[in-house]
């Protein structure tokens, strides 16, 4: 059982909005046994409309359709449906009389130019929407024997839905779920995403030997997104119950094979990690940046609760402002530079006895795009961590500085830099040293 999704929209295709339903659906329609064969996405254009869903309907048992049932002249997806069924747009009566009482409701009369959204392919059917104006559209396309695909029969089934997220939720879900799960007899695609930072794709996939053969059921891949490399199990069996016993197989022999280096799971963030654990320890943290210009201080904000474990917060671009605010030595400027470990030592003790936390980090490096030598080129980070003798059962501060070699570009060298300070903090909350 396979399905297409196809989203409408000038606004997708230009760009200038991310199409994230093909992912949510993507991942539901997974959950449910249903192989996703391909992505389209297409303009509001009714030629290509009908075009995509004509050259997609013999490819699939279900075309999941998004988007252009709204009531502006843009809109168009039920005009293209109903030229590839052949059949006119008939107004629909009860789906009027739900639409004049959805603005009634809201103390209004219905505009004329959303009765367009009552109109419903003649032998097509209406699918409520509980959560706006835009109904959703079911039909059954009848490929012809020249046209159909080898592996399955026509008919191919067609749910369009509203381009807006919420409404399609929960469409989805009350709609067009049940029905796939009906003819999935039990199948299902069991998916688990573990996220690693630190080290590179290449070497992950190294650790993971033979567990990424293509071959293997249930499969492990790869991605890389932020410097963050996330393995991505999928799992494909007849049997909800053998899926996750399989699944959960495979996620304990990437966790032996990759060990701490994985951080989190699913929609995990290495911040919301982080925060969680330093809450879980009731440890307090502090920051000192340079480069980074408070990055590694918002991302540890962003996290609902930070006021429980976030003390202090220095931004401290100019060398002045690391021996003012932070107490470094100007020799140690002058003899090292501030791209150095004996300057981020620095800056990091002096923010663990400013802030009275648990531990500081501090971060200074050169981001580019210039500012580069020959012994400090850009990407050139260096990273302390100090912690207090409450942090370490120990009887004086203690502080670990590092310098790191990162790349790309000035965006991508900062949000790095912040990720491994994080990841710096990590180690030293589990007790171990980074292995990388």
């Amino acid at each position: 059982m396979t399905a297409i999704i196809l989203s409408i929209g000038d606004e997708l295709v230009l760009g200038q909005t991310i199409d994230t339903n093909s992912a949510w659906l993507s991942r539901q329609l997974a959950a449910a046994g249903c192989e996703v064969a391909a992505h389209m996405t297409v303009p509001d254009d009714q030629a290509a409309i009908e075009e995509a869903i004509r050259n997609s309907a013999p490819h699939c048992d279900y075309l999941i359709i998004t988007g252009g049932l709204g009531p502006t002249a843009d809109d168009l997806t039920r005009q293209a449906l109903a030229a590839v069924m052949n059949e006119p747009l008939e107004l629909n009566e009860t789906c009027l009389t739900k639409l004049k009482e959805f603005f009634r409701a809201r103390g209004r009369e219905m505009p004329e130019i959303n009765r367009i959204q009552a109109m419903i392919p003649r032998g097509a059917r209406m699918i409520e929407n509980t959560c706006g104006t835009a109904a959703g559209l079911r039909a059954t396309l009848h490929i012809p024997s020249s046209l159909r695909r080898s592996v399955a029969p026509s008919p191919c089934e067609v749910f369009v839905m509203p381009g807006v997220p919420k409404e399609m939720f929960a469409m989805f879900d009350r709609a067009v779920l049940p029905v796939i799960r009906q003819s999935a007899s039990g199948a299902v695609i069991l998916s688990k995403t573990l996220h690693t930072f630190g080290l590179g794709e290449s070497a992950i996939a190294e650790r993971l030997g033979s567990l990424m053969d293509r071959r293997r059921n249930p499969s492990v891949g790869t991605t890389v997104s932020a410097g963050v490399v996330s393995l991505r199990i999928n799992a494909r069996y007849a049997d909800a119950a053998e899926a996750q016993r399989e699944l959960e197989k495979t996620e304990s022999a990437c966790r032996a094979a990759l060990g701490d280096l994985i951080f989190g799971a699913d929609d995990e963030t290495l911040p919301q990690v982080v925060a969680r654990m330093l809450a879980s320890s009731r440890k307090t943290v502090a920051t000192a940046e340079s480069c980074t210009g408070g990055l590694l201080a918002k991302y540890l904000t962003d996290i609902p609760g930070s006021s429980n474990y976030f003390r202090f917060g220095w931004i401290t671009y100019a060398n002045q402002a690391k021996t003012d605010l932070l107490g470094v030595n100007p020799e140690l400027l002058s003899q090292h530079g501030a791209v150095s470990e004996p300057v981020v030592a620095a800056m990091a003790a002096g923010a663990l006895e400013k802030s009275h936390a648990d531990c500081a980090l501090a971060i200074s490096g050169i981001a580019g795009p210039d500012g580069g030598t020959a012994t400090k080129p850009v990407g050139t980070i260096c990273i302390a961590l100090a912690t207090s003798p409450s942090c370490l059962r120990a009887s004086v501060p203690s502080c670990l500085a590092r310098t790191f070699s990162l790349f790309g570009d000035r965006e991508m060298i900062r949000d790095r830099a912040a990720k491994m300070a994080l990841t710096m903090l990590r180690y030293h909350l589990i007790g171990k040293e980074m292995p990388f």
